[in-house]
């Protein structure tokens, strides 16, 4: 019988040995709750395995009891593009079940521009397993300039084994299957990968290998240019080889809380038709701009604008796809058509961070803002 052990030991779990019976849960993947068919992939069970992880971080590491908690309040950084339904389970389990007093809710970006100092900034965040974008300006985050991408730097520790290999990687018993052989990846990638392209040549190196109840071992290896191509492939993903996935996902419409009185369905319905209008009308505006890099956007039929439109509602309403979050309210339908269009085409493309970046910045409203966020 396996124990979830990564709840109780985040860090030491990773480096358990892989014959040992143990079940190793991840609660999030790609920026998003790691929901799935699997055993502890249920909504409860993520949420279960962060309030322990969570709870034994505060004991261990800033030394606070729990009980203790009710004294205390949180700032809970949720990214830029999220689904509502997740933050409001994991707000009622921050209050109820850990017990703090109060919550501040705060995007991820608007927070790093301040912490930064920075009052408008295009936030590119690369990480492990995804890479999200987004315009902040005076600590407002523009929802049409939110895109993730669902590549980051495990992805390049992938890209860089496959290059090490046909250098002659000497380590022959790497298997990216098992943690510690991953591990190691990511070891070699933080030393040797760089984007100084002023540094060339080969050059020897040396790394070791460890293992649970085995000596370590010491090995030898010759690199060029793989510790420069491995990065560089953040700028033509298509290198990652990522199939079966979407690429890219932008904000979508939020789907409304029945607990919430006052969500986005009642404000669109109690709107006068003058605010309707003006709304209509600039996000129509706003919305034109998501096709900016594919110019067969342009000439697309009404008929393929509809099939996309209906296929996108499909995908929306699936629970396994946690794309939908947002706080905004719905569109008027031929604007909401236009946008399911450009969004569907543009998901399933390999946009390089260059091209996301500019993309980002060229969704921005006005000139200044774009003025902004290329200063």
């Amino acid at each position: 019988n396996g124990v979830l052990l990564v709840s109780f030991y985040p860090f030491q779990a990773l480096y358990v040995n892989p014959l040992d019976c143990y079940s190793v849960h991840w609660p999030i993947r790609r920026g998003q709750l790691n929901l799935h068919l699997g055993a502890g992939g249920s909504l409860t069970a993520v949420l279960a395995d962060l309030e322990d992880i969570w709870s034994h971080a505060i004991q261990k590491y800033l030394e606070i009891s729990l009980k203790d908690l009710k004294y205390y309040r949180c700032i809970l950084l949720i990214p830029d593009i999220y689904n509502k339904q997740h933050v409001k389970e994991i707000v009622n389990m921050t209050l109820l079940k850990m017990g703090f007093s109060g919550i501040i809710v705060h995007q991820e970006s608007v927070c790093a521009t301040f912490g930064s100092g920075l009052g408008s900034a295009c936030v590119v965040d690369v990480g492990d397993q995804k890479t999200s974008i987004c315009c902040v300006e005076d600590g407002v985050s523009h929802h049409n300039t939110r895109l993730r991408l669902a590549y980051g730097g495990c992805d390049i520790s992938r890209c860089f084994y496959w290059l090490m290999q046909r250098a002659g990687f000497p380590y022959r018993d790497c298997q990216l299957v098992k943690k510690t052989d991953c591990l190691l990846l990511q070891h070699l990638k933080e030393t040797f990968c760089h984007l100084d392209q002023d540094l060339s040549g080969l050059k020897d190196h040396e790394f070791q290998v460890r293992h649970p109840d085995s000596p370590a071992l010491l090995y030898q290896l010759r690199l060029g240019d793989e510790k420069l191509q491995a990065p560089m492939a953040l700028f033509y993903p298509a290198t990652f080889g990522i199939v079966g996935q979407k690429m890219i996902v932008l904000q979508h419409r939020s789907q409304g809380d029945p607990e919430d009185p006052h969500d986005e369905h009642y404000l669109l319905a109690t709107q006068s038709k003058q605010e309707q209008s003006a709304k209509a009308t600039a996000d129509r505006k706003s919305m034109t701009k998501l096709g900016g890099f594919d110019g067969d956007l342009r000439g697309q039929s009404a008929s393929g604008a509809e099939n996309v439109y209906h296929s996108e509602m499909d995908l929306g309403s699936s629970h396994s796809d946690c794309i939908i979050g947002g706080n905004e309210s719905e569109e008027m339908l031929p604007t909401h058509m236009s946008r399911k269009t450009a969004v569907s085409q543009f998901e399933g493309k390999a946009l390089g961070l260059d091209k996301a970046i500019l993309h980002s910045i060229d969704c921005c409203a006005s000139d200044d803002t774009k003025k902004k966020m290329y200063s």
